[in-house]
Order: C-alpha cells, then structure tokens, then sequence
C-alpha cells in the first residue's frame, strides 16, 4: 500500500482513476473511497469492509456543483437546507438521478452526499474531478481507522494507497439528514 502525503494527492487521485482503492482522511474518521462508477472497484470496499452490500455508500465531494449530476428533482427547499451546511460535515439524503448506479445506493431510494470542507478530503476530490466513494475505514460493525497507522492495522496492504493526513476534529461519523423532509437519520 503507498503511502501518499497531502502534497501527493494528485497521485493519489490517479489511484482512483486507475480503479483503485484508497484510504483517507474525513471529518471524523478514516474513509475508504474509490471511483463511484468503477463496480469493480467497489466491490473491493465492500469486500475490504466485509459489509453487505444492499446498504450502500455514501459520496463525499468539494462542491455542490460536483454532486448536482447525482441528484434528481428536488424540491428548492431540500437545496436550501444542504446549501444552509455546505460546504461542512453534514451528509443529505437527496432523491437519485438515474446517474446514480444501483450498488452505490444499495437498497435505497436515494443517494446519500456530502459536500466536504475538510481540506485534505475536498482536494482529493478536486484533484480526482468528482464525487467518490466515503465509507469508514474498518471491517463491518467494527470500529473505524483514525489514521493511517489505523488503516493498516485493520486492512494491511489490502488498499491500493491511504493519505497520512489529519482527521477534520469530528468526533465521530457526519450526521444524516433527509433533505427532502428535513428528518434527521443519524445525530
């Protein structure tokens, strides 16, 4: 697994685009992440993860302008609400564009999104020129990696690559909100 520094993220953005797996600093914790539309890909995460894959993901992004091709219509109030905590560590529920591939959604109606402020995280999105994968870095009903040291103890050399880099001070996971209804998922 390689090791990249803040300073390397296009390299590491060149993992994704090359149907790789990389680990990475968010808000709270370790993520794994991957090119959303690469199945194969994303069938190592859940395969790393050990997690069924009828829950899906969540995609983590640097602008809204990144995710608005996930979402379908919405209602301007849904908008205003994600608008009200972007960029930030709050993850919405919107309803899914036909873009959205069946197994990044799982068995949900919608696609879960984050527009992130956490710079390492917004970079590699950047850098990579979209929304990728966010799901935390560990095995399935374990505890996650809150560092790169973290990610190697659960996962080896399992990930194409982890990003050494800080945590955005979250204590925990993003809360959830619908941003249709406004009704909170996960505090």
């Amino acid at each position: 697994m390689r090791v990249f520094k803040v300073a390397e993220i296009d390299a590491a953005a060149a993992v994704l685009r090359a149907g790789g797996v990389l680990a990475y600093p968010t808000e709270g914790v370790y993520g794994l992440g991957c090119d959303p539309d690469n199945h194969a890909a994303f069938e190592r995460i859940f395969a790393l993860k050990r997690r069924p894959p009828e829950q899906g993901v969540l995609l983590i992004a640097a602008s809204i302008e990144q995710v608005m091709p996930w979402i379908a219509d919405a209602p301007d109030a849904a908008f205003e609400r994600a608008r009200k905590a972007w960029p930030g560590a709050h993850t919405f529920i919107f309803p899914r564009s036909p873009r959205v591939p069946a197994w990044v959604a799982g068995g949900h109606p919608g696609i879960a999104l984050r527009v992130t402020a956490h710079a390492p995280s917004a970079a590699l999105c950047r850098a990579f020129g979209g929304p990728i994968v966010s799901t935390s870095a560990n095995r399935h009903g374990e505890p996650p990696a809150m560092s790169a040291a973290g990610v190697r103890r659960i996962f080896g050399d399992e990930p194409d690559g982890v990003i050494d880099a800080p945590l955005g001070g979250l204590d925990r996971p993003t809360p959830i909100t619908d941003a249709v209804t406004g009704a909170v998922i996960r505090a």
